[in-house]
């Protein structure tokens, strides 16, 4: 380890030390003449653990495991005087002083960014302490249950789900089906939560905007099953619909251009069409959902609403199936029949292999412009099957009128 790459590394141990003695010196500034420590104690603690890292490393590793203990001790009964001077106990400036001392000595001797990111992390969990208190006073333990429900699906089940197809055609994947229920999960439950923080309008639409950067398939089925609880909006709900297309058109061009910018000679004019239609739509359902909203609201009965969310992993299980028979008929010659089949399921994974045609440039933008129609066609009849029949009157025609916009305008070009 060089010289300056040393004192790099005992920078960042006293910059994480002061950053987080920064917020507990604010936090307890009218306490200032009884509390143990301040940014000056939790800025050296840093710095302690960098110096013990270093040093473990040709002391040995005990050696930091003493210096820890010793250091826990000599903090932890400082702040034990405090509690009792001040009859206010809490943990939470010595746990603080705790995670100083590790992530210096992690920035010293191992990742930096990794001990920087965890130092802000640190810093952001304690300012944020109210809002914290407060989230936990609002919490139903439905929505506990629900979150940790999620939380499982999401970072236990899927990491031991086989990544590989399970048949012949290369089309069912266990772990790609289970993030689609996970996505689709995610959906009902994000709702809930921003509607009950944003309220109705503001937090559908925020949650149908997000919902398109990952999967805007996922998201309209979410929306439709939430436009069939009492109290609905179906305009509101058509408008995020709406929004959470026009999110997915960005995202494909974008993901388009940065693959292969050629592209975009054919892709831009459709692709605006296609926007300009559904944001004018968009409006149109907000403003007639801001006149004609109900009192009541949502009435969901839960906030995860995961049988739907396993059933429509299961509809995509089934057509996935069906797309990979047709791509193992038709071969790679079929190219817009394989671009329309993979529509049916998602528009990202036919984007990436039209990229890759090179040479085809104007073969693989009309790939991807019949993928788009069509998973366009897919998101309405999500719209209407699950949804309620309001939903359908209004969100169908209006991806019709998508669907055509961007069909003129792709015959328009030269």
């Amino acid at each position: 380890m060089t010289f300056d790459n040393l004192m790099l590394r005992l920078a960042v141990s006293l910059a994480i030390g002061l950053l987080i003695g920064l917020e507990r010196a604010w936090h307890q500034r009218e306490d200032q003449d009884r509390r143990a420590a301040g940014i000056r104690t939790f800025a050296l603690s840093g710095l302690i653990g960098g110096l013990s890292g270093l040093l473990g490393q040709s002391l040995g590793a005990g050696f930091v495991g003493l210096a820890f203990l010793a250091y826990a001790a000599v903090f932890a009964g400082f702040e034990a005087h405090e509690a009792i001077a001040t009859k206010s106990f809490g943990a939470t400036s010595a746990v603080a002083g705790l995670a100083v001392f590790l992530l210096g000595a992690l920035a010293a001797v191992g990742d930096v960014q990794v001990a920087v990111a965890a130092g802000i992390t640190t810093a952001a969990i304690l300012t944020f302490r109210e809002m914290l208190h407060g989230l936990v006073a609002r919490l139903t333990w439905v929505e506990i249950r629900d979150g940790v429900i999620l939380l499982a699906m999401a970072f236990l089940m899927l990491p031991i789900l086989p990544d590989r197809s399970l048949d012949p055609w290369d089309s069912l994947n266990l772990r790609q089906l289970w993030i689609i229920a996970t996505l689709i999960a995610a959906v009902s439950f994000a709702s809930w939560l921003a509607i009950r923080g944003f309220g109705e309008r503001r937090g559908i639409l925020l949650v149908s905007a997000l919902g398109g950067l990952t999967s805007s398939t996922a998201t309209t089925a979410g929306l439709a099953r939430m436009a069939r609880a009492p109290g609905a909006q179906a305009r509101l709900l058509s408008a995020g619909m709406c929004v959470s297309g026009v999110v997915s058109l960005l995202r494909i061009a974008a993901l388009s251009a940065v693959l292969r910018p050629p592209l975009l000679a054919t892709l831009a004019l459709p692709f605006i069409a296609a926007s300009a239609s559904l944001v004018a739509a968009g409006l149109w359902f907000l403003r007639q959902g801001g006149a004609n909203a109900r009192a009541e609201g949502f009435e969901l009965k839960s906030p995860l609403d995961l049988v739907g969310a396993l059933r429509m992993a299961a509809l995509f299980a089934a057509v996935s199936l069906v797309a990979g028979l047709l791509r193992a008929e038709f071969g790679a010659a079929g190219f817009y029949v394989v671009s329309a089949v993979s529509g049916l399921v998602d528009l990202d994974a036919i984007t990436v292999t039209a990229a890759r045609l090179g040479g085809m440039d104007r073969v693989a933008a009309q790939g991807i412009l019949i993928a788009t129609g069509v998973n366009l066609g897919v998101k309405a009849g999500l719209a209407a099957s699950l949804g309620s029949a309001e939903t359908a009157r209004a969100f169908v025609p209006a991806t019709v009128l998508a669907i055509l916009a961007g069909l003129a305008a792709a015959l328009l070009m030269p």
